[in-house]
């Protein structure tokens, strides 16, 4: 994992934070809390920007985009791939720095140094497998227009990048990292509430899960979203959880 450093970098133009919401599996309520836990946790100014095929019900702060098309073959399973739209060499005209953040996630504390942090690309480490390049994309941060060369590959190969890799970070990070470009947050600021959050057996019976020291954005992944840890619900058998009440501390607009 990536130490924090004592240098900071500078961002370039506009700071933007951008989200993703398509299909029916999140409400646009996912948004508008996610906007109101940034703008609770970032200082100064940013633009904050849906790319999404649904605007009905999202508040009027957030600019809504439509998502580029990638005329991806259809009736094959999303994966993510979709997120690489984000790499187009023109998002809308949009310049600056930008943080993409998924809609599920809890932000607990500041977001100002996921701006300063040195790297030209800096995600998630992989939390199930960390002797791996790959990134969980939940958060990463870029350049607009910096990386064209992401979504033009993904382009002309996809067939064989589908053989290859199981889903879009997975691509993403190998992509990167044979440029040399791919970096790291550090450890603590992005915990998995599946791995993280939630005490250990047979402690899960009785005790609640809790947001680690250093954390700034919680992941949600795999069993639970925001509502289901707070209402102490998974959806594994014999994996019990007690309710997160932080959630509710954060969770909200």
């Amino acid at each position: 994992m990536s130490p924090v450093s004592d240098t900071v970098v500078t961002p370039k133009g506009d700071r933007h934070v951008i989200c993703m919401k398509w299909g029916t599996k999140y409400g646009p309520e996912y948004v508008n809390r996610l906007y109101a836990m940034v703008r609770r946790h970032l200082s100064g100014p940013f633009k904050f920007v849906c790319l999404t095929d649904n605007a009905a019900g999202i508040r009027p702060e957030v600019q809504c985009l439509p998502i580029p098309a990638l005329d991806l073959p259809a009736g094959i399973p999303e994966r993510g791939w979709t997120k690489l739209a984000t790499f187009s060499a023109d998002l809308h005209g949009l310049r600056g720095t930008a943080l993409f953040l998924d809609v599920d996630v809890v932000v607990t504390g500041s977001l100002d140094a996921f701006f300063t942090q040195p790297g030209e690309f800096l995600i998630i480490h992989d939390y199930k497998r960390p002797w791996r390049i790959t990134g969980n994309s939940s958060v990463y941060r870029f350049e607009l227009g910096a990386h064209p060369d992401v979504l033009a590959y993904f382009r002309g190969h996809f067939d064989q990048i589908r053989q290859q890799f199981r889903n879009e970070q997975a691509y993403l990070s190998d992509f990167l990292h044979r440029q040399g470009k791919l970096a790291y947050w550090p450890a603590d600021w992005c915990p998995s509430f599946k791995y993280h959050c939630i005490p250990a057996w047979p402690s899960n019976y009785w005790k609640a899960p809790f947001v680690p020291p250093g954390a700034r954005v919680v992941i949600f992944h795999g069993e639970c979203n925001p509502p289901d840890a707070l209402a102490g619900r998974r959806n594994r058998r014999f994996r019990h959880i007690q309710p997160a009440t932080w959630v509710a501390d954060h969770w909200h607009e």
